[in-house]
């Protein structure tokens, strides 16, 4: 356990051993609910410091794991509370017409959804249904889809439709009744279905197809080969630029933009990682020193015609770190 263990009780030894086997499920649900990592982490914890505190009045009524999470939602709903959403730069305009224009500042005002690390969730269990379902459960299109629900209907989609529990242990989590629960879910799916009716399958990072589109796009970065760009990506793809409400839309725009940020060869240097169940690689750039430093993270967003999305997030070292990557690349 993290939390501190002052005034600890007699059965603090036996709740870490209970409880902590949840812990990466739990992050993965505060992460889905805020599409924030850096509040899942900070909301786990306040979880199990609460469930801490409380275990000695646990009556057992219902499973370690459901009271775990019912703590852990309503933690959520509670800093969720008068908040708007994570937005990513499609969701707040049109795209850009012209890629020669730098992206201006966003404002203040915008949360952007952050990207999410696979390792510290991934589930224990080696079945691949349970591992797909889990990256499922985190995709960037999802969470992004999610951020347009009012926050009780979101934890009711997030239970009910990703976790699976049943109705009436949700109706116990949040207080209410099973038919609340299912009128919910229902206002749920039908905004889900506004806002993302497609539903696009993407591909599993671990399939060859997609293997090779990602080291496509790293080749062509590092190599300054925006002919290899443009055969890995989709007709209709798009790149958005997180942290601006800059994003393009359609390969010969996209091609545009790369051709002017891609520089030359060596320029940029990537290494291949996962987030949110994507495909991604953490970008370096080479300084005036001839130093490659961290730059950000792209995540793609693979489909069996190509790459459809890019989403970059120049979050530099910081962000790169919490994918457990070095602030600079380690090669030439």
């Amino acid at each position: 356990m993290t939390i501190d263990k002052e005034g600890a009780v007699p059965e603090a030894g036996e709740f870490a051993q209970r409880a902590e086997p949840f812990r990466r499920e739990l992050l993965a649900h505060c992460y889905r609910l805020l599409g924030s990592a850096d509040e899942a982490e900070d909301l786990v914890q306040e979880t199990y410091l609460r469930a801490w505190r409380s275990y000695g009045a646990f009556e057992g009524r219902s499973s370690l794991r459901v009271w775990l999470y019912r703590i852990a939602t309503n933690a959520c709903l509670t800093a969720l509370k008068n908040r708007g959403r994570r937005a990513l730069p499609s969701g707040l305009g049109g795209p850009a017409g012209d890629p020669e224009v730098p992206p201006g500042p966003a404002g203040s005002d915008v949360a952007w959804l952050q990207p999410f690390p696979d390792a510290p969730v991934a589930p224990e269990s080696r079945d691949p249904a349970t591992i797909v379902a889990s990256r499922e459960g985190l995709r960037l299109a999802l969470i992004a889809s999610l951020q347009y629900l009012p926050p009780r209907q979101r934890a009711v989609f997030i239970l009910r439709e990703v976790l699976a529990f049943p109705a009436a242990e949700v109706a116990d989590m949040l207080g209410t009744t099973v038919t609340a629960v299912k009128s919910t879910l229902q206002r749920a799916r039908a905004r889900l279905d506004e806002v993302d009716p497609e539903r696009t399958r993407i591909s599993e990072p671990t399939e060859p197809r997609t293997r090779a589109l990602l080291d496509q796009y790293v080749a062509g970065f590092e190599n300054a080969d925006t002919a290899a760009l443009e055969r890995a990506l989709r007709t209709d793809a798009a790149i958005e630029l997180v942290g601006t409400r800059t994003w393009f839309s359609g390969r010969a725009t996209c091609l545009r933009f790369l051709t002017r940020v891609i520089g030359s060869p060596g320029d940029w240097r990537m290494i291949p990682t996962v987030a949110n169940g994507q495909p991604a690689a953490a970008a370096y750039r080479r300084d005036e020193d001839g130093v490659h430093r961290a730059f950000g993270l792209g995540v793609l967003t693979v489909t069996d015609e190509g790459i459809a999305r890019i989403l970059v997030f120049g979050g530099g070292p910081d962000l790169v770190g919490g994918f457990g990557l070095p602030p600079v690349h380690p090669g030439p």
